[in-house]
């Protein structure tokens, strides 16, 4: 069991390899957006915004909901806004970790 959920992580995790799907994620972090939203947010073709929104879709990372002729995105689970929280966080601190060391190393 734990060889298939690792599998099943590894999978999930390569949703978060896209620096455009981390940056879908965060804009609905503040509610629902259609497709044309975050293309204009974004500065991308509706087209491109589609298929990141396709594969956030297939894995459960976002829901959508119909509304009039619109299709609205949102985040299917808040864990997934915390964990995007706790690798920022991670990642923030590894920088200001590796800032320090170079102002040390430059002194």
């Amino acid at each position: 069991m734990d060889k298939v959920l690792y599998q099943i992580h590894a999978e999930m995790c390569k949703v978060f390899t896209n620096p455009k799907r981390l940056e879908i994620i965060d804009l609905l972090r503040n509610g629902e957006k259609t497709v044309n939203e975050l293309a204009k947010i974004m500065n991308l073709s509706q087209s491109n915004v589609s298929q990141h929104l396709a594969v956030l879709r297939e894995k459960g990372v976002v829901e959508t909901k119909r509304f009039g002729n619109s299709v609205l995105y949102r985040i299917a689970d808040e864990r997934i806004l915390r964990a995007c929280d706790l690798m920022r966080e991670f990642l923030l601190d590894r920088i200001g970790r590796l800032e320090r060391l170079v102002r040390e190393v430059k002194t």
